[in-house]
């Protein structure tokens, strides 16, 4: 950490935003340790930060729009308080943001530093990027973002979703000014071979009262958005609307009942789990979390609604059994697979094999995998 980083996080510990935002849970919690646990990694270290383990690490390519949706919300609600105390944050990486259950939670205590009078937003590209703009994709046109942030990692450009958004939805200023003049800029920036931030900003001040203006609209913005692709899905209503009588209904949660009782799993993976019924079996029965993954989208939703409203430790996410998520970026270490991330102690898949169709692969392997 550099004499200049020190004194922005001194600056930051001084004010008594992360204790308040820790205290409501808005940010993981975290303690300053003796950097010689750490031993020579830690040689040239000033602090040293430690904070609880997280049950489960996820990406923004696998949250379900409504979690991509807490998570910018978080992500401005947080910038916003920490103007009020004179902090800004150095970037807004959709990756900073972890799941407690369905509860989004900012890991990153080293992005809040000072807030220098008239700076603009070093973030914003980044946030237009990781959260509005699959936001955005999902609400105007349908379309999930899952597959195409997974495979860029970093979001979708503003240069990308102009090209595809249809005329009249660029006529709205929210539009205009968040997509379609950053796209230009971007373009005329590129063609010109000049640094944007370093050309168009250099000398040029944006007002505080600004910067809290633009963040405050751009979450009432995103607060109203929908998913465009929101009726009814194959797999939706099979909570209720499926094969099973009460009788056989019954069985089945009291065997997954007895299952985690036997078990007593602390982690639990829910392959299928549609609107989370097991899941909240499991939870009930002891298990300490579970991680639910579902191909439907209709039924995300649900299962990600009924997480926040009961408050329990059950977090959905997009996954094609046919495609898991790998390791992916920089020496394929960036972004850990599901294998690579957290063992589970237990996994579920009720009526979940029968439904996979997969060319060329053994469903016998992905699951041993797992």
């Amino acid at each position: 950490m550099t004499d200049f980083a020190v004194a922005d996080f001194e600056f930051v510990r001084a004010t008594g935003l992360l204790d308040d935002l820790c205290e409501r849970r808005l940010i993981v919690a975290a303690e300053l340790v003796d950097p010689g646990l750490l031993g020579p990694a830690a040689a040239d270290a000033r602090y040293v930060l430690e904070h609880p383990r997280l049950p489960y690490v996820s990406y923004p390519y696998e949250w379900p729009f409504s979690a991509l949706k807490a998570a910018a919300l978080l992500h401005l609600d947080i910038h916003l308080e920490s103007l009020e105390r004179g902090v800004t944050l150095s970037d807004a990486s959709a990756y900073n943001v972890q799941f407690l259950g369905a509860r989004p939670v900012y890991i990153d205590h080293l992005s809040f530093r000072r807030y220098r009078d008239g700076e603009f937003w070093a973030g914003h590209r980044q946030f237009c990027e990781q959260f509005l703009n699959p936001l955005i994709l999902r609400a105007f046109m349908g379309v999930p973002h899952n597959a195409w942030y997974r495979g860029t990692q970093e979001g979708i450009t503003a240069t990308e979703l102009a090209r595809l958004l249809p005329i009249w939805r660029k006529f709205s200023w929210n539009v205009m000014s968040q997509v379609v003049l950053q796209a230009t800029f971007h373009r005329s920036a590129e063609r010109a071979g000049r640094d944007l931030s370093a050309d168009v900003l250099k000398d040029k001040a944006f007002p505080l009262v600004a910067f809290r203006r633009m963040l405050r609209r751009l979450r009432k913005w995103i607060e109203g958005l929908t998913p465009a692709d929101s009726g009814r899905t194959q797999w939706a209503d099979y909570a209720t609307n499926n094969g099973y009588d009460r009788a056989e209904a019954e069985a089945k949660r009291a065997f997954v009942a007895a299952f985690t009782e036997t078990v007593a799993p602390g982690l639990v993976f829910d392959l299928g789990c549609n609107s989370g019924d097991y899941a909240r079996v499991a939870l009930d029965a002891g298990a300490g979390s579970v991680v639910g993954f579902e191909f439907d989208q209709g039924a995300l939703e649900r299962a990600f609604h009924r997480a926040r409203e009961e408050e329990i430790a059950f977090l959905p996410l997009f996954f094609d059994a046919a495609n898991p998520p790998p390791c992916q970026g920089w020496a394929q270490s960036e972004r850990r697979g599901l294998n690579e991330r957290a063992p589970a102690d237990a996994v579920l898949s009720l009526a979940f094999v029968h439904h996979l169709a997969i060319d060329g692969v053994s469903w016998r392997v992905l699951l041993q995998d797992i």
